[in-house]
């Protein structure tokens, strides 16, 4: 008899089995670079749901204070379409391209109640919340693919904000505009990377501990470190 399969995610558990199935056509998603139409459609609904909740969340736009800086509203989903991109897109792509580099089956689901939530959310309170979904990835890994698999995710978000870290303080700390745009980026990467680094269930950290300690150690030190800086020592603009 075979043995069953494994199912695994990179960010947390979604119950409902539509979310887990292999899509008709899509048996070779093993291979690398390799996409569905499903899987590209619930990234781009999950990117153009995180895109505009942030642009709420960012610009103070809510129905608590009348909605009251919608001129700023273009610059808001201008910062938050670049900071999806570099930061949920790049992190579960990683997550993806490693997979299937192990010859597993892999591909992002969103989860719609999380998006909801967050979308809902920023236009009432301001505040996001975001679960947007994760990658699913099948096959029986070991456990050295899955920390590997696990330890991309967040290692593509803390090179884009080592970078991105640079440019603020170097290049663009007394550019106003600009200089919020990098800031954003660096600090929204930095952040996804330390959450998903916590060693807690699902989360990536967990799995990366399993399989490296003195990676997860060093990894989830630089982006505390990063994140610290920019929640009590950025002069960051606000609108």
């Amino acid at each position: 008899m075979d043995k069953e399969r494994k199912v695994y995610t990179s960010f947390h558990d979604i119950p409902p089995r539509e979310y887990m199935y292999f899509p008709k056509g899509t048996l070779d998603m093993g291979k690398p670079g390799k996409f569905s139409r499903i899987e590209i459609t619930h990234l781009l609904i999950s990117m153009f749901v995180l895109t505009i909740a942030f642009s709420f969340s960012l610009t103070k736009n809510n129905l608590l204070n009348g909605f009251a800086n919608l001129e700023h509203l273009s610059l808001g989903i201008a910062m938050s379409f670049l900071g999806i991109i570099t930061a949920f897109f790049f992190h579960e792509l990683s997550h993806k391209f490693m997979a299937q580099k192990y010859g597993l089956w892999s591909e992002f689901r969103m989860y719609p109640t999380g998006l909801m939530l967050a979308f809902l959310l920023s236009i009432f309170t301001g505040f996001v919340f975001a679960a947007p979904g994760a990658v699913m990835f099948r096959g029986d890994s070991r456990d050295f693919e899955t920390g590997k698999i696990a330890v991309v995710g967040p290692l593509a978000n803390i090179v884009i904000a080592c970078i991105m870290f640079q440019l603020y303080i170097f290049v663009f700390f007394e550019t106003q505009t600009i200089g919020q745009i990098v800031g954003f980026i660096c600090f929204i990467n930095v952040f996804l990377a330390a959450f998903n680094l916590l060693p807690l269930g699902p989360l990536d950290g967990a799995k990366v501990i399993r399989w490296n300690a003195t990676v997860w150690t060093v990894l989830f030190s630089v982006s505390i470190a990063i994140t610290v800086y920019f929640l009590h020592f950025s002069p960051l603009a606000t609108f």
